[in-house]
């Protein structure tokens, strides 16, 4: 079942960049390899450091899970919205299409596997514009 927000069409594009998603220890200090890149998001919890970056930025030693493309929410979302990631996280799960989020005080950004990718634009067309 697709759940769909009522009255509303969002706007998605994709970023160009591989992006991975990487462990860090929590104690660790920001590193510098982090910083290229049009795309950066870290969060750091109790037992880690979890950093998304450009693949091509992080070091071999470093653990981290490549491959990965984001689909960007063009609109702001107003923080009383409710569902708007149900909508598009939904049709996916159904086809059995992994996803990370990563949200910002402005929007939000689905990663899916970038053997996904053409899939999930696909399945997301049906009822978002895309903008590639």
């Amino acid at each position: 079942m697709l759940y769909k927000m009522k009255n509303l069409k969002l706007t998605l594009s994709i970023l160009q960049e591989n992006l991975a998603i990487c462990r860090l220890n929590n104690d660790e200090s920001l590193p510098k390899w982090i910083l290229s890149g049009s795309f950066i998001s870290y969060t750091r919890a109790k037992n880690e450091l979890s950093i998304i970056c450009p693949e091509e930025n992080i070091p071999v030693e470093v653990k981290s899970e490549k491959g990965w493309r984001a689909i960007k929410i063009e609109s702001t979302l107003d923080f009383s919205m409710t569902g708007v990631l149900a909508s598009l996280a939904s049709p996916l799960a159904e086809e059995k299409i992994s996803i990370f989020v990563i949200s910002t005080f402005d929007t939000d950004y689905i990663l899916v596997k970038k053997e996904n990718l053409k899939k999930a634009v696909r399945i997301l067309k049906q009822f978002c514009i895309i903008k590639m």
